[in-house]
């Protein structure tokens, strides 16, 4: 079955692909390898995927379906009748869950999931607009409203509609929620666009979204709709502090200046990077150099100025988002579970487009941080803000009035192998260390990798290569940049491999069965943070490897709050039962001195047992 879905959806992409479609990857330096063809086997990795589909996913499905109105609002949409609950832009909550639910399908097929999604496109199709419009909120409280403000999240709803579609369709070949996605773009076509109303989505999304329908299809017109969004703003079309729900300047929307002409963040977190994904996408195919140009200028101001050491971004509650540079607050700070997610999407487009192992790192930092924060590791709660510091009154949930964390951690868990492998004319890419397995195709020969690994805790890494004829051809290893030393062998020999944009390069001819080792030294570091922010002045935060450290209340209970690190201190590494930990293997550290021993936890495991204080940075002692 899964053999015939694979040869059904090639048979339709190849068909929509007749009319006028693009190589989807001609302006990237970098071709990621599809999750759908990294099959993990990872000791650090292979607890989350198995919790995600025992736990996550059932947990979604009864929220949507059984704790709030979200499955209700369509199945009275499409009856007409009945009131609308929750929030106005709850739909994409469903649409998101559906998105986790299709990848744990192309990974892990499962006919009773399957059939549950079934069930949901079918209620979504039956809530559908005869001339394409789908939106519940607006169905149940006025059809005649739509349309007319541009902070309801409508194409917001809509784009991960059709995220939602394109990954099911990958996954199963059917066609159902993909034509809906179709006809809603359709239908936004005839209403906005050169020959018809301008408009400024409130919340990006759609922009990315439209280019993934792009790619599905090969309709091009998808793709210059999509530009043609990013390039409504910056002109005065918004209707921000007029007809908004809240009285937020353009600044908030990324609507002050246009796209090309950006430099610095602002505004919503989230909402920036979708920005920024959209636009990477459209520069992807059209080469539009002042798109990539905005971009490097945007990548050094959030990195640089505006970045946690989580990799997390937006400091301030007020407006989830962003206030000044090295304004980097710890127990207020936001840092969205979503701009988390954001990071990575950016800085993989990113790092496709360059082969520049700087975006790798940042990718690294927000997924084994900032993103991994944001759910417990039994995979039940939820984190929605992921501050650095706590008084011992934050906690995940089971679930948010706007739920956009938990649905938006539902989709991003089961694709992370998206990030591991890439591909170019000349070279296997490999950009994140995780046990697993690939067969792959360069020089127009089938190459199978394995690699085997401890990573995140340990820094070997072995790669089996494995291959029916030789193949000449490149093997690119990133060397994240907090690693100051590291060693390469070649089947047992040590090789020189010099670096070129953070990855260690391989040469030569590949033949029959080699092995690639890498070692990585990864030493416990006390790290400083820039002299501006002024908040982390005198203290240092603890990391080894790519992963960020914090003391917990329950590790060091006596006088927590004036517990500091002294300079010398000597740091040891103990393995955790994983046990106590749903099965999760951890690392944790013993800072041991003349007069105390401070034990630190990884951050992302925080608030997993019970209630504390925590903190990241830490001052140092006189």
């Amino acid at each position: 079955m899964k053999v015939f879905r694979f040869l059904l959806l090639a048979f339709f992409t190849a068909l929509f692909s007749c009319s006028g479609g693009k190589d989807p990857q001609q302006m990237k330096m970098m071709t990621p390898v599809s999750f759908a063809d990294v099959r993990i086997d990872d000791a650090f990795w292979t607890p989350r995927l198995r919790s995600h589909k025992d736990v996550t996913l059932p947990v979604c499905i009864d929220q949507i379906e059984n704790q709030t109105g979200r499955i209700r609002n369509f199945e009275n949409a499409a009856k007409g009748e009945g009131t609308h609950s929750g929030i106005y832009f709850d739909d994409s909550d469903v649409y998101k869950a559906l998105e986790g639910m299709a990848y744990s399908l192309q990974t892990d097929p499962d006919p009773e999931l399957e059939a549950k999604c079934d069930e949901w496109i079918d209620k979504f199709e039956a809530a559908q607009q005869p001339d394409g419009y789908l939106n519940t909120f607006f169905t149940l409280t006025g059809l005649e409203n739509r349309w007319n403000n541009m902070d309801k999240h409508e194409m917001y709803c809509a784009g991960h509609m059709t995220e939602a579609a394109v990954a099911y369709y990958k996954a199963t070949g059917k066609r159902k929620l993909l034509d809906a996605a179709i006809r809603f773009a359709d239908h936004m076509m005839s209403v906005f666009g050169p020959e018809g109303r301008h408009w400024v989505p409130g919340h990006e999304e759609i922009e990315l979204a439209m280019v993934k329908l792009f790619e599905v299809t090969g309709e091009k017109k998808y793709l210059d709709f999509a530009r043609w969004l990013l390039d409504q703003r910056g002109h005065g079309y918004g209707s921000y502090g007029k007809n908004s729900t809240r009285d937020w300047p353009e600044v908030y929307y990324q609507d002050e200046v246009p796209v090309r002409e950006l430099s610095r963040i602002t505004g919503h977190a989230v909402r920036s990077m979708y920005l920024y994904c959209g636009m990477a996408d459209v520069a992807a195919y059209t080469g539009d150099k002042e798109l990539t140009d905005a971009l490097n200028r945007l990548w050094e101001h959030v990195v640089n100025r505006n970045m946690y050491i989580t990799g997390g971004i937006g400091q301030s509650s007020r407006n989830e988002g962003i206030t000044e540079d090295y304004d980097l607050p710890n127990l207020t700070a936001y840092c969205e579970t979503c701009a988390s997610v954001g990071m990575v999407l950016w800085n993989w487009r990113m790092l496709q487009f360059t082969g520049d192992g700087k975006y790798g790192d940042v990718m690294e930092r927000s997924l084994y941080n900032g993103v991994l924060a944001g759910i417990s590791l039994k995979g039940d709660r939820f984190f929605y803000v992921n501050p650095l510091e706590s008084e011992g009154n934050h906690h995940r949930k089971a679930w948010y009035g706007c739920a956009c964390c938990p649905s938006q951690i539902c989709r991003f868990l089961p694709s992370v192998g998206n990030y591991v492998y890439g591909t170019s004319g000349d070279a296997l890419w490999v950009n994140l260390y995780i046990g697993s397995e690939i067969t792959v195709k360069l020089h127009g020969k089938d190459v199978r990798v394995k690699q085997e690994t401890l990573y995140p805790w340990d820094g070997h890494v072995k790669m089996t290569l494995g291959m029916d004829k030789p193949v000449k051809t490149e093997i690119r290893l990133r060397i994240p940049a907090w690693c100051k030393d590291y060693a390469v062998t070649v089947n047992g020999e040590a090789v020189d491999a010099p670096v070129r944009n953070g990855y260690a390069v391989l040469s030569g001819k590949w033949a029959g069965t080699d092995t690639v080792e890498l070692a990585l030294s990864m030493p416990v570091e006390a790290v400083a943070a820039d002299p501006r922010v002024k908040e982390n002045q005198g203290k240092r935060a603890v990391q080894r490897g790519p992963v960020v450290y914090c003391l917990e209340e329950v590790d060091n209970p006596e006088g927590f709050d004036g517990l500091t690190l002294a300079e010398d201190a000597q740091f040891d590494l103990n393995e955790l039962d994983k046990s106590q930990w749903w099965g999760n293997p951890l690392m944790e550290i013993k800072a041991r001195s003349a007069d105390q021993t401070l034990t630190f936890i990884p951050y992302f495991a925080w608030d997993n047992r019970e209630a504390g204080k925590m903190k990241v940075w830490i001052p140092l002692a006189d």
